[in-house]
């Protein structure tokens, strides 16, 4: 779909900034949180529970990549195609730079980049330091990844679903998703008395300043000051585009009535809101059904209704 809304230039940038940020998404993870028994919730949350209950045996790229593969054929069953390519290629890339990162890798052993100088001397003298660069490298990833169009599938995908099936609001899922998996390593590093140093509930408050951080610097990165868009879309088909619009964005749409001043056409045009992780989406699923369609997109300081958050 993407022939009708992006050159081969773009498409190539887009894959670009997908793989930049996997990368330092994967090294916020694997160099920072693992050894730190810091999990930040999701699927790479649960991966890290995982390789901790193994023992280290298991590698968390390699765990995250086996969680996620389920997810994503489930989300494709039940949400469509818009969990393609890129979901697959964002996860993909995640998991193997984590592994990477790590040495975990058959023949690049010699890399485990969490055993350099300044992380072993972070980890034992400034704790709060390494989680919040974690936290960073984490964040300013993912928002890379879905500023371009990309996931990283996991809880995203569980929150989609619960939203099309029990009218779950995504936000609500995902706190109550990480909540139970941080809650999950906590446990597990307690009972395997994995960090001796620090007490299980205290790297569960380091887990919740991380979502904080991170969640923070995504909306950052994709949004800027702004965190949603107002778009009005003037077409022939704008039946279809507002069908669309609502049943695989899940948001409202009103038409308005108009007439073209210059060929004097009587027409509606769409007005609906989106958020910004939403636009790449919303444009491709426009020009797929119309690529003549003329699109006019604002960005939106506030936005008070159900579906979006109140700006704090």
């Amino acid at each position: 779909m993407e022939i009708f809304i992006k050159t081969k230039q773009e498409i190539i940038r887009d894959y670009f900034f997908i793989t930049l940020g996997a990368f330092l998404m994967a090294t916020g993870i694997g160099v920072f949180l693992v050894d730190a028994r810091v999990v930040p919730g999701g699927a790479s949350g649960l991966s890290m529970a995982v390789h901790y209950l193994s023992g280290g045996t298991i590698s968390v790229g390699v765990m995250l990549w086996l969680i996620n593969i389920p997810l994503y054929f489930w989300g494709l069953k039940e949400l469509g195609k818009q969990f393609g390519v890129r979901t697959f290629v964002g996860f993909t890339l995640n998991s193997f730079f984590i592994d990477f990162v790590r040495g975990d890798i058959p023949g690049l052993g010699f890399i485990r980049m969490q055993d350099s100088q300044t992380v072993q001397e972070l980890l034992k003298n400034d704790f709060f330091f390494l989680i919040l660069i974690g936290a960073v490298l984490l964040g300013v990833g993912l928002g890379i990844i879905f500023k371009f169009g990309g996931t990283t599938a996991g809880s995203d995908i569980i929150a989609a679903i619960l939203r099309k099936r029990y009218g779950i609001k995504p936000g609500q899922a995902i706190i109550i998703i990480d909540f139970f998996i941080i809650a999950l390593a906590g446990f597990i590093i307690d009972q395997k008395d994995l960090s001796p140093d620090k007490p299980a509930l205290a790297l569960t408050f380091y887990a919740i300043f991380l979502l904080f951080v991170s969640s923070k610097l995504i909306d950052v990165i994709i949004d800027g000051f702004d965190y949603a868009k107002a778009a009005i879309v003037i077409s022939d088909k704008h039946a279809e585009i507002a069908a669309a619009v609502m049943n695989e964005l899940s948001r409202g749409a009103t038409a308005l009535k108009s007439r073209g001043l210059y060929k004097n056409i009587e027409r509606e045009l769409i007005f609906t809101v989106i958020t910004n992780k939403e636009l790449p989406r919303f444009t491709e699923i426009v020009h797929r059904i119309d690529p003549d369609a003329f699109m006019i997109i604002n960005s939106v300081h506030e936005i008070l209704g159900e579906g979006f958050r109140r700006r704090i």
